[in-house]
């Protein structure tokens, strides 16, 4: 493990950003009714990340079809 700044004050800064990180994982891991093991889930989360999906929803079915970006299309705004 190696950090990216070396004060006292950027070494306490990550060691949090690292435990509410963990603390995070593990309620969605806790609150999720698949069977998640940590790793997997911070693996498919990577793999994820800018999938545009409810996470609570993805949590218990992780490998369903995403939704398609058609049916939500983003607002219009009319300049005319």
């Amino acid at each position: 493990m190696s950090f990216v700044g070396t004060s006292a004050n950027a070494v306490k800064t990550q060691i949090w950003t690292a435990l509410i990180s963990m603390l995070l994982l593990r309620y969605l891991q806790m609150s999720s009714r698949f069977g998640w093991s940590l790793a997997n889930l911070v693996a498919l989360l990577r793999m994820n990340l800018f999938t545009h999906r409810d996470l609570m929803a993805w949590l218990d079915q992780p490998f369903a079809t995403p939704p398609d970006p058609q049916d939500n299309p983003q607002a219009v705004l009319a300049f005319a």
